[in-house]
């Protein structure tokens, strides 16, 4: 077990995208250490089998609760749809997970359609199936695949033509279709935030559900009665199972500060 990480809370993702999340935890819990692995080395999950992300959510998780984390949050919507209920039944921790925020998106929406940006198997999710016919049953809930977002957030390309045109490819009909609201259901997808709402216009709202994950984490943590009484700022710690150049070069970017970035080998 590692010391360093001991009491610390623990979030993941397939890459970088959840560091979206990560900054919503940080400001929430300033005082708290925390730890948090980019699984790139298997990444993205979005295109994956069902039972491939099982694996690497469940490798990971583990990993982290052996470590001594006390409280895990998955920063991957795609994670949480296929495989957040096998990892908590695995783990006696806290887990927080996030989803694709369509109930808050439903209660905001004034034309009565909502756009969902999100990953091929996240779209396809029973999970996301399940939120449709809960809150959507009187709006029209359009879900849309966006492959190739998530490798340019991977590579921190957020604001060129490349990135511009595919986010015109899966945004623009979706307003055709009279969408005002966007869900942005991968946590990759808040780094593109003023790109895609320079695509879709200033009058379409943009729903991040970061923050609620954070404030849902901080009622399970003060539930169980496990919230740090430190006063100094905690510490970040940042691990990755794939390339530690190209991820440390991706989180510094995103993060907005240099970080060191340490070699995970989990298989």
């Amino acid at each position: 077990m590692s010391r360093s990480l001991q009491g610390a809370i623990g979030v993941f993702d397939s890459g970088v995208g959840g560091l979206s999340v990560l900054r919503a935890i940080r400001a929430a819990f300033p005082n708290e250490h925390l730890v948090y692995v980019a699984d790139a080395g298997h990444a993205p999950y979005g295109d994956q089998s069902e039972a491939h992300i099982t694996q690497r959510t469940l490798a990971v998780g583990n990993w982290l609760a052996q470590q001594g984390v006390k409280g895990i949050t998955i920063a991957c919507n795609t994670a949480t749809v296929v495989a957040a209920k096998t990892l908590r039944e695995q783990t006696h921790l806290p887990v927080v997970a996030i989803e694709p925020a369509i109930k808050p998106a439903v209660a905001l929406t004034r034309s009565g359609v909502v756009g969902v940006l999100a990953t091929t198997q996240t779209i396809q999710s029973a999970a996301v199936a399940k939120l449709v016919a809960l809150y959507g049953a009187d709006k029209r809930i359009l879900l849309q695949a966006c492959p190739g977002l998530v490798e340019q957030v991977e590579r921190a390309d957020l604001h060129s033509l490349q990135t511009e045109a595919l986010l015109r490819q899966f945004i623009s009909p979706l307003l055709e279709q009279g969408a005002d609201t966007l869900v942005l259901g991968c946590t990759h997808y808040p780094f593109l935030r003023d790109s895609i709402q320079h695509v879709a216009g200033e009058g379409v709202v943009l729903i991040d559900p970061a923050e609620a994950v954070a404030r849902e984490l901080m009622r399970r943590l003060a539930d169980s009665d496990l919230l740090s009484s430190q006063t100094e700022p905690g510490t970040v710690t940042f691990f990755t199972t794939g390339d530690v150049v190209q991820t440390h070069n991706a989180v510094t970017h995103l993060w907005g500060s240099s970080v060191v970035v340490q070699a995970l080998p989990i298989s």
